[in-house]
């Protein structure tokens, strides 16, 4: 029988394994969700859910009158790209952003949101445009570069979804303004 015994040098975090030739490769570690990483994504989600749903009725009031000033509207989108970015920078595993605003955005339509089920495409492809900003870095960086990298993206994914769905027959001028103000919007806040 043979023991072994750890030393300190042992127990950080590299992975040693042998081969025929017993060469030693070393490798990060697995990247893993904890159970706290999954309960505060989820409470973020939660909150923001309960954000929107108010910015929902703040939007609904306001909108109609942002909507004879071109594409202003585009201003009020940046709230709705806030979970998918903070989640990513507090949380800083895959998937984070993403869980967080899709939760968010099933939140909001569970409390009553006046849009209906493509909230749930939103909240997806808000987070996960938040979510390449930071698979861009592999994870690694979490400054303020990222935050805007993911704010961008989760912007962009907002202006694509909306100039599809709702305003396809629009001038190139106007979409142009729309994304403009939706990624200046995110950026923002």
């Amino acid at each position: 029988m043979i023991a072994a015994r750890l030393a300190p040098s042992d127990l950080d975090w590299e992975v040693r394994t042998m081969t025929r030739t017993d060469e030693t490769r070393t490798s990060t570690p697995p990247r893993k969700w904890r159970t706290v990483d999954i309960i505060v994504t989820a409470v973020l989600g939660v909150a923001f859910g309960v954000v929107f749903w108010a910015w929902n009725l703040f939007g609904t009031a306001i909108g109609p009158a942002l909507d004879g000033l071109g594409p202003l509207r585009a201003v009020l989108n940046g709230v709705y790209l806030v979970p998918g970015v903070v989640a990513g920078l507090l949380i800083r595993e895959p998937g984070a952003a993403t869980f967080a605003s899709t939760i968010a955005a099933v939140v909001s339509v569970l409390l009553g949101s006046s849009f209906g089920g493509i909230i749930f495409v939103y909240g997806f492809a808000q987070g996960f445009g938040a979510e390449l900003g930071f698979l861009l870095t592999r994870y690694r960086r979490f400054g303020v570069p990222v935050a805007v990298l993911a704010a961008f993206l989760a912007g962009l994914a907002t202006s694509i979804l909306d100039v599809t769905l709702y305003y396809p027959t629009f001038s190139p001028a106007w979409i142009t303004g729309y994304f403009v103000l939706t990624v200046l919007s995110s950026l923002v806040l």
